[in-house]
């Protein structure tokens, strides 16, 4: 495949673009594979970029129901950081955001990665205490972040109201490494480099049955018909449940719509990450001038991908308080994803109890910024059949209470 230069867009251009390729092939699926990934979001896509690079497995498919990148990966606000509490939390995020630095020169394609930094606020007593408790453990954990005061915090973001009516700010915990990347971007350069070296990237194939002999996988049967594996590993988030059920074992996850917002666009006015988690929402502002707005997760289980207006009013309205001027602006759309949570919000990277089978799953809300460290883990995991980045992460630690609490220790799992 053609590389991306300076040379090749100048020659492009004289050639009124007529001489670009497609980024990735659509093959007809063949009858047998060393290995298949169900899913073609940024996590099966990145599974299948380092089974290749760092394995040479190079004979698999990457299957996927609908369009490539057309789940989570396309439904979320783009928020990358690894300042989490949790040993094991730490390092796969802290692996994914090294990842992200080089991933536009790995994958020859521009991700947009930017590293403008992620603040999370403090509003209250207990969250002040929580974020200095967090920064000790990334001091020890080698993640560099630091509590910077509230006069920095303004200083930093002009348009924050420091004394909110209700929560006001009491400083914050910085990344100053964290920041965003496009979405969409992440998906398609993976796709380009997967397709590159040889793997098979089937859409629209939904994949109807799991076929087993002797409790080891053989194969999944399809839309397009029956296809024979030696491995297979399944990475659909919201709907890894579903899957599970098919290949014959039950999984501690329930999935449920996580919304997102943006405005209209307007001028530069915040160039950092802002989440505020007391009142439960964060922002950005987009390359276009849209401030990307999120908040938590719906309270019921649902498989829905629209927003909801009720949802809007509680993250906007706790929003206004620290950010005023978010009053004066117009909604410009919304979406929701599916997300699938465990009971201690931390993700699932394990074996599973039919033989070769792997499952990756259970990100909850913050899967996007996990996406190259776990696709290094599941790929890791299914080559070589452990990974030091997934062992805390079985699906063994439910049965033996062996959890990582990310929603109690951090106060947030996003």
């Amino acid at each position: 495949m053609r590389r991306f230069s300076a040379f090749a867009i100048a020659r492009e251009a004289v050639r009124h673009h007529s001489g670009w390729e497609k980024h990735w092939r659509s093959p007809e699926p063949k009858k047998r594979y060393d290995a298949i990934i169900i899913g073609a979001g940024g996590h099966g896509l990145a599974t299948a970029y380092y089974l290749g690079k760092n394995h040479g497995i190079t004979n698999l498919a990457v299957i996927e129901k609908g369009w490539l990148g057309g789940g989570n990966t396309g439904r979320n606000t783009t928020i990358i950081r690894s300042n989490y509490l949790q040993d094991a939390s730490a390092a796969i995020y802290e692996k994914a955001r090294s990842l992200y630095e080089t991933m536009s020169q790995d994958l020859n394609y521009n991700v947009m990665f930017s590293p403008r930094g992620v603040m999370m606020l403090a509003q209250t007593q207990a969250e002040l205490r929580g974020y200095q408790r967090t920064e000790a453990a990334n001091r020890l954990q080698g993640v560099p972040t630091r509590m910077i005061p509230p006069e920095e915090v303004k200083k930093l973001v002009p348009i924050i109201r420091l004394d909110g009516p209700r929560y006001p700010v009491l400083g914050a915990l910085w990344q100053e490494r964290a920041g965003t990347a496009r979405h969409d971007a992440v998906a398609w350069g993976y796709a380009r480099a997967c397709s590159d070296m040889g793997h098979d990237i089937l859409q629209q194939t939904e994949v109807t049955g799991i076929r087993r002999e002797g409790g080891k996988v053989v194969g999944v049967d399809t839309s397009r018909g029956a296809i024979d594996c030696a491995r297979l590993g399944i990475v659909v988030a919201g709907h890894s449940g579903a899957l599970a059920d098919m290949a014959g074992f039950r999984l501690p996850i329930e999935s449920v719509a996580l919304q997102a917002l943006v405005s209209e666009p307007i001028k530069p006015i915040m160039d950092v990450v802002v989440m505020a988690n007391t009142v439960h929402g964060y922002m950005s502002q987009s390359d276009k001038g849209e401030m990307v707005i999120g908040g938590g997760a719906d309270g019921y289980n649902n498989y829905t991908q629209r927003g909801s207006f009720h949802h809007i009013e509680e993250t906007v309205r706790a929003l206004i308080e620290t950010f005023p001027m978010l009053s004066r602006l117009k909604m410009l759309r919304q979406w929701g994803g599916i997300v699938d949570m465990t009971g201690d919000r931390s993700p699932i990277i394990s074996k599973t109890p039919v033989d070769g089978v792997f499952i990756n799953c259970g990100w909850g809300t913050g899967g996007f910024k996990a996406i190259p460290g776990s696709g290094w883990a599941m790929a890791e995991l299914m080559a070589e059949g452990a990974s030091p980045l997934a062992a805390e992460f079985g699906l063994e630690r439910f049965r033996e209470g062996r959890f990582i609490d990310e929603s109690v220790a951090a106060g947030v799992a996003h």
